[in-house]
């Protein structure tokens, strides 16, 4: 039975959790080919359907990452869609391979940061998540991507600081780590209690 059958809008659902299932089942049997055609679905006429199965794919990439490395340039592309699901879901896709396709990803660090500078407030936390983890891939990578990160943490809304942050904090060495620092204390006068308690969290961590 074709897999695109168990999809959510197939089965009459407005609900996730058959997707979730198949992303899991598929994962769980490795099964290749399923996970091909719910590729090659993302490209569907159907709307649903494309939408149902970018969730599939990045639900996949959060427990079986190499299942889905071999397709990160399809993923890249979906950045430049005008569909902004399709956008978002393939920057979360992203962030789950970063490790497994970094010199796929790496080469197209251009495209992520447009898609980050136009894109939803998903596309822009996934986008900093996945730059963090392809930052601390190596130093090389480091050197590129760390210092339009601590721009963004610079720049981006008070409310973001927080967890992009935290998800910064993964590319953190002994040499970027004062700067990283410098700018949190930045914006610290203007972080709620909230804020503040999670920043300060980092402060530790960093400190340990």
């Amino acid at each position: 039975m074709s897999v695109v059958n168990q999809l959510a809008s197939r089965l009459n659902r407005n609900d996730e959790e058959p997707n979730i299932e198949l992303a899991h089942t598929l994962a769980n049997e490795e099964n290749h080919a399923g996970i091909e055609e719910i590729i090659e679905n993302l490209s569907s006429k159907d709307k649903k359907v494309q939408h149902d199965c970018i969730k599939v794919a990045y639900e996949i990439g959060q427990v079986k990452p190499e299942l889905i490395r071999k397709y990160a340039q399809t993923f890249i592309e979906l950045l430049k869609s005008r569909n902004n699901r399709l956008v978002w879901g393939g920057m979360t896709a992203l962030s789950t391979i970063t490790e497994e396709s970094s010199e796929t990803i790496m080469a197209h660090l251009h495209t992520i940061k447009s898609a980050m500078k136009i894109g939803s407030v998903i596309t822009i936390d996934k986008g900093v998540l996945t730059l963090a983890k392809l930052a601390a891939v190596s130093k090389e990578n480091n050197d590129v991507i760390f210092p339009f990160l601590l721009e963004h943490l610079e720049n981006c809304r008070t409310k973001e600081v927080p967890q992009h942050s935290e998800s910064t904090m993964l590319a953190v060495t002994d040499e970027n780590r004062e700067g990283f620092l410098n700018v949190l204390r930045k914006r610290e006068p203007y972080l709620s209690a909230p804020q503040l308690k999670r920043v300060k969290k980092i402060y530790k961590t960093l400190e340990a």
